[in-house]
């Protein structure tokens, strides 16, 4: 079960797995079908060969569950827990050829989840002590989505909105529209408030302190600095901070991440927590 999470599996990872599963052909795995006897059955143990942070372990153990019932899955680390090279993260008993057919979704899942998980948790140890929070994009892979964020947060980050409709970011192509009808932020902001609940916040994305002015005047609710320097990242929340919620993204890496959140800002947005991930080295040693 989803740590934190309350209920059965998601319908979406339900279906995410099946697909995974038929993607991969384990039905018509030729090796498999050749070299072991149905009636044959044994243990395998999942082995971190780096060190990180868990996520995924329960989509590991759905995966082969959904590709076989008779099998039994065995977690032996916390979700959102760290391990160090060696530890034995879950074990997996029951016929072999199942186990063989279903190890490498199994462990996509698992690798792809820790080592989001591992990146996140790299991010806010660099800005421990500070009062900003990590959070993530929309950058995921296609159908992942609800999977990576909740890696994301298994690291100790925040996610950004699941997706376009849980709230408004007006983003430069939006504002290149606006704007090629002659229409002002405050125009673009009535509009959005005409239009929306009144429950819904405003995020405008800005380029420069005179952009986040403008949007500030015209009435949006928190402000995300795009590619700005640090000392325009500095003048902005001299101006706003408490007043305006303000995130800074763009070029991000954990390098100068620190730096970032030590201007004020209140959030910091990463993409890389999801579109470039390396996955956590776990490997499947099946034990005869």
């Amino acid at each position: 079960m989803p740590q934190g999470e309350s209920g059965a599996i998601p319908l979406q990872v339900r279906r995410l797995i099946e697909g995974a599963l038929e993607e991969d052909g384990i039905s018509g795995d030729l090796t498999t079908g050749a070299l072991v006897l149905d009636e044959e059955c044994g243990r395998a143990e999942a082995v971190a060969r780096a060190p990180g942070v868990l996520a995924g372990t329960w989509v590991f153990a759905q995966v082969f569950t959904t590709a076989d019932p008779r099998l039994a899955v065995e977690l032996l680390r916390p979700e959102g827990g760290r391990v160090v090279s060696g530890d034995t993260v879950a074990a997996v008993h029951g016929p072999l050829a199942s186990i063989l057919k279903a190890e490498r979704v199994a462990l996509n899942f698992l690798q792809r989840l820790s080592g989001i998980a591992t990146e996140t948790a790299r991010y806010v140890a660099a800005v421990v002590g500070l009062p900003v929070k990590i959070v993530d994009t929309r950058k995921t892979v296609p159908g992942m989505r609800w999977l990576d964020k909740y890696a994301v947060r298994m690291g100790g980050g925040f996610n950004h909105r699941m997706s376009l409709s849980d709230g408004v970011l007006v983003k430069d192509n939006h504002l290149a529209v606006v704007r090629a009808r002659g229409e002002s932020f405050k125009a673009a902001v009535a509009r959005i408030r005409q239009r929306t609940s009144h429950l819904v916040k405003i995020q405008v994305e800005v380029e420069s302190p005179e952009e986040a002015t403008e949007a500030a005047e015209a009435g949006a609710d928190a402000l995300l600095l795009d590619g700005m320097s640090l000392e325009q990242m500095e003048a902005v929340v001299r101006r706003y901070a408490g007043r305006i919620l303000i995130e800074a993204s763009g070029g991000i890496t954990l390098e100068n991440v620190r730096r970032v959140a030590e201007t004020g800002v209140d959030l910091i947005s990463v993409g890389a927590l999801t579109h470039s991930p390396r996955a956590l080295d776990i490997s499947l040693d099946v034990l005869l």
